[in-house]
């Protein structure tokens, strides 16, 4: 086997300066896509464009949760509705994955995760779905379980899962292990540290977790393909006590390890290096946006790029209308609605480093 040779300086010049430069090589899938395979998304607000990108190709998007028919495009989005195949809204931890896929099988509604806001019901396992919360706990617990119905039909119509990783960080219930999306007081609830603990996953227990995941949605849905990557969005905010350019690292180095190993180990799992796209190197930074944390539209349609033209069945790269970057400078409609995003505001200086 031919070993990949180490790039020359000629080569980074050539990645910087060169619009032309091919990337085609970086992603040859194992996997092979077709027009009409159907498509299922989750993960983190990166994971957001490729349910986008996806709906305007000719690939076909698992929607198990659409919006009412006459809810204008921008309420949609603010509820959750489009983001990804179900209205799960962001999943950054393959923890969070296992545990939704769980909570699927019997459409469990967990007493720690039934969070007040003022007067108003939040689900804290998708607490920006809706974001004036619900009326009464029982209604709460109703959108729930039928949301949780939804999820688990949807790997019956689903050829191939999309998920991308976002972050090994989490907040959990310490009584339960139950892990929520944000840190409980940022939309809803309280914190209590005697209740609450703060987890940043290792490798060997994210690798658990995704393969523990991988494998329920098999039960469901034996012939079932993956599609795994890693958000290349920096971390806001951490609680690990490091530095956030350290937490970063960690995080992100986890995520893709795993992904990989993952991947290598099965040839039904497919790994797509988005987070290698925007972060290299050679490319110095070019696909963020100036706050250096949020990607560019161009980054993004660099990134399906490579994606679709290593599937030429699929006729090329499509042109969706809506494409998730900068939520500073989008209009609304596009915002990167994005829970992590919000800890900066309620963080402590001590919190943020």
């Amino acid at each position: 086997m031919p070993y990949s040779a180490l790039p020359t300086p000629a080569f980074w010049k050539r990645c910087r300066d060169s619009a032309d430069f091919s990337l085609d090589a970086l992603y040859a899938p194992k996997v092979a896509l077709h027009p009409g395979l159907r498509i299922a998304t989750a993960g983190s607000c990166f994971a957001q464009n490729i349910a986008t990108y996806v709906r305007a190709s000719t690939l076909t998007l698992v929607d198990a949760e659409p919006a009412p028919a006459l809810m204008p495009a921008d309420v949609a989005r603010r509820y959750g509705y489009g983001l990804f195949s179900a209205r799960y809204g962001n999943v950054y931890t393959a923890r969070q994955l296992r545990q939704f896929l769980e909570d699927a099988e019997n459409a469990t509604v967990h007493d720690a995760a039934v969070w007040r806001r003022g007067d108003a019901w939040i689900d804290a396992l998708r607490p920006n779905v809706e974001p004036d919360g619900f009326q009464t706990e029982a209604e709460l617990c109703a959108f729930r379980r039928d949301h949780l119905r939804r999820v688990r039909a949807m790997f019956d119509e689903t050829d191939v899962f999309v998920f991308t990783l976002g972050l090994t960080e989490c907040w959990a219930d310490r009584a339960t292990g139950l892990v929520f999306p944000t840190a409980p007081g940022v939309l809803g609830g309280h914190f209590d540290p005697d209740q609450h603990v703060f987890v940043n996953q290792s490798f060997a227990e994210v690798h658990e977790d995704l393969t523990e995941a991988i494998a329920r949605m098999r039960l469901w849905n034996p012939e079932l393909k993956v599609l795994l990557t890693v958000s290349p969005v920096p971390l806001t905010a951490t609680a690990s006590g490091d530095h956030i350019l350290s937490a970063t690292t960690y995080s992100k180095s986890v995520l893709r390890a795993v992904a990989g190993e993952v991947a290598a180990l099965d040839p039904d799992i497919d790994y797509v290096p988005s987070y290698e796209i925007i972060t290299g190197n050679p490319f110095g930074a070019q696909f963020y946006n100036d706050n250096l944390r949020t990607v560019t539209a161009e980054g993004v349609a660099t990134v399906m790029s490579v994606f679709f033209g290593a599937h030429p069945e699929l006729g090329g790269v499509p042109r969706p209308d809506i494409v998730i970057s900068d939520p500073q400078s989008e209009p609304a409609p596009q915002e990167d609605i994005c829970e992590e995003a919000l800890l900066e505001a309620f963080a402590s200086p001590e919190q943020i480093r």
